[in-house]
């Protein structure tokens, strides 16, 4: 672990970075002695670690809206725009290494793939999910930045159709809305996802943002046909200020926990409170909620309790600078790890820029049995 500290000579203030608990000496021969370890974050903590035998892991994916365009020119010379998008490139590339040695079986995308609903956009962030299609079974969940505030996702549709995954025996259907506007809600901004580990099957959906009422009717069907299944559910909004903010300053200190307010669909929308209520709550295999959305609440942890007495863990993680949410599944203790980290470095996130305390971005909960 790499850790700072400040030392006054002749006058001047001079940082020095020590490495684990060794001793260094600098180039004017003062003794630098390592602070000694600083309980969870000591150098044994600092890094992820190997996955457990018998455990395996869930990578849920943050919004991916940090996407950059610089000018260039062709060999015509003329001038062409270059988008990119390195931390969405980090996270696909770690997650297509580290299947094996991280016994992924999963992958989930919480919404606002992009930042702009563009054409240029999407092609790179359907390049970085390419780096994983047909490696892994994975779903998006759309957001709003990824439509029109109507609920038009023609361009995600585009990209990521139903047509792509067809041949996956892990894909297990998209909503189809009736009459004849497929680029509201349909054609894959809704599906939902099959897969097993462990011996233990789960039912993975991915619900658009604000879903409306009959995306939530459809949901339900999928869940009662799925009822053995344990069910998780991930959809862009759900966790942060309660009420709509009416400052900047608001998105960071207002009241937080289950939004009771929307962005999509207009009156025909749903927001996370009404999603909860009329769907999610109502089914006792539901045991997780994944979103995203708000980039300055960044980590939320929160358990709700579904009419029939289960325990529904709700997880906000959308830090917008890198870091990668992972659950690890641990069978034999009956429990989920939660951890975030960089993939360029697997360093742990020890705190973010709004939420402090390591315990928010590294920890466990129960597993059902």
């Amino acid at each position: 672990m790499i850790v700072g500290f400040y030392r006054e000579r002749s006058g001047l203030l001079m940082k020095f970075k020590l490495l684990s608990n060794k001793i260094f000496w600098n180039s004017i021969g003062s003794l630098l002695i390592c602070i000694g370890s600083m309980s969870s974050l000591d150098a044994a903590e600092d890094r992820l670690d190997a996955a457990p035998e018998n455990s395996f892991s869930i990578v849920v994916i943050p919004d991916t809206q940090a996407y950059k365009s610089r000018k260039s020119v062709d060999q015509n010379g003329e001038e062409i725009s270059q988008v990119t998008n390195p931390i969405f490139e980090a996270h696909t590339d770690w997650i297509a290494k580290n299947l094996k040695s991280q016994n992924i079986v999963f992958v989930s995308h919480v919404g606002d793939i992009v930042d702009k609903n563009r054409q240029d956009q999407w092609s790179v962030a359907r390049s970085c999910m390419d780096r994983i299609h047909g490696l892994v079974p994975y779903g998006i969940s759309v957001g709003n930045h990824d439509m029109t505030s109507k609920g038009d996702s023609s361009l995600f549709q585009d990209n990521f159709p139903a047509a792509r995954y067809q041949d996956e025996e892990w894909y297990g259907g998209t909503f189809t809305p009736a009459g004849n506007n497929p680029k509201v809600s349909g054609n894959n901004a809704n599906s939902y996802q099959l897969y097993e580990a462990s011996g233990r099957k789960f039912l993975h959906l991915h619900l658009e943002c604000n879903a409306p009422d009959d995306v939530l009717a459809w949901a339900d069907n999928v869940f009662e046909d799925h009822s053995d299944r344990i069910a998780i559910v991930t959809t862009h909004m759900g966790l942060g200020p309660r009420d709509k903010p009416k400052s900047n300053q608001e998105f960071i200190d207002a009241p937080k926990g289950r939004m009771r307010w929307l962005k999509i669909h207009g009156k025909r929308g749903n927001t996370p409170e009404q999603m909860w209520e009329k769907c999610f709550s109502q089914h006792k295999n539901l045991f997780m909620i994944c979103c995203g959305d708000q980039s300055r609440t960044q980590s939320r942890h929160e358990v709700a309790v579904g009419v029939h007495g289960n325990s529904v863990h709700q997880l906000l993680s959308d830090y917008s600078t890198g870091w990668l949410r992972m659950y690890r599944f641990l069978p034999d203790q009956n429990e989920v790890q939660v951890i975030t980290f960089d993939p360029r470095s697997e360093e742990l996130c020890a705190k973010s820029r709004y939420v402090d305390g390591r315990d928010n971005h590294q920890f466990r909960f129960p597993l059902p049995k």
